[in-house]
């Protein structure tokens, strides 16, 4: 059974700063609606998920990406409160942003996903992958990706209601939309690592995030090749 949410986004929690709009130039880019149902079970995707670093080179489909971004941070829930990743408080400090590379039927570029209307705003033009493959010390994965997810957090979202061990919860957060990300991605056929190792200000300057929102994590995502570099 596939399910779509429509509407407004969920509230920003008060006093704390939403991302920014994007392209407003550009129109949204809707997502295809993610499956709810697969042919590979969850027992299975937990014993064969493995960090990939080496990828085939062929695009992902925009299926493919939507099911992937439904995965980190989409909705479960008609009320759009739910999502995919528990969020300490329902509070949902994290924001989901992709660097493609390569996808059918989608545009080189920079991209923010929505989460409740579960589409894409584009950020800027052009394939970054290989500048964002840059500030992360340069490691080849990154450039070599079809898209690179990076998940991002606003840390005023958590500790205006738990203080300081909001940061922690953030970073819960983050690991768990990473979990979920290799998870799908096994189940689609496909391979990803985390990385963490990165430039923050560089990262910033590629999605063009607020001086208030912090990059997390990124994940390049690619098909698999015949000899895969695995490691934990």
């Amino acid at each position: 059974m596939s399910v779509v949410y429509r509407g407004g986004l969920p509230p920003t929690p008060a006093g704390t700063d939403a991302p920014s709009p994007g392209d407003v130039s550009a129109p949204p880019t809707p997502l295809p609606a993610p499956r709810m149902e697969g042919a590979v079970s969850l027992e299975e995707a937990l014993a064969g998920r493995r960090s990939v670093r080496d990828y085939l080179g062929e695009p992902l489909t925009l299926a493919e990406l939507g099911q992937l971004l439904w995965a980190a941070q989409g909705t479960t829930a008609p009320s759009g409160r739910g999502r995919a990743a528990p969020s300490a408080g329902g509070l949902y400090p994290l924001e989901t942003y992709v660097v493609v590379g390569d996808v059918r039927g989608l545009e080189a570029g920079v991209y923010r996903y929505r989460t409740e209307r579960h589409d894409l705003v584009r950020i800027g033009g052009g394939d970054r992958r290989a500048e964002l493959a840059a500030s992360c010390l340069g490691q080849e994965c990154v450039r070599a990706g079809a898209v690179d997810l990076v998940i991002t957090g606003f840390y005023a979202r958590t500790t205006a209601k738990y203080g300081d061990r909001g940061v922690r919860y953030v970073h819960m957060e983050a690991g768990h939309a990473a979990q979920n990300v290799y998870l799908q991605a096994f189940a689609l056929g496909l391979g990803t690592v985390s990385v963490g190792a990165f430039a923050d200000d560089g990262v910033r300057r590629i999605l063009g995030l607020a001086p208030e929102e912090t990059p997390l994590y990124v994940m390049p995502v690619g098909t698999l090749s015949n000899e895969q570099a695995v490691e934990e």
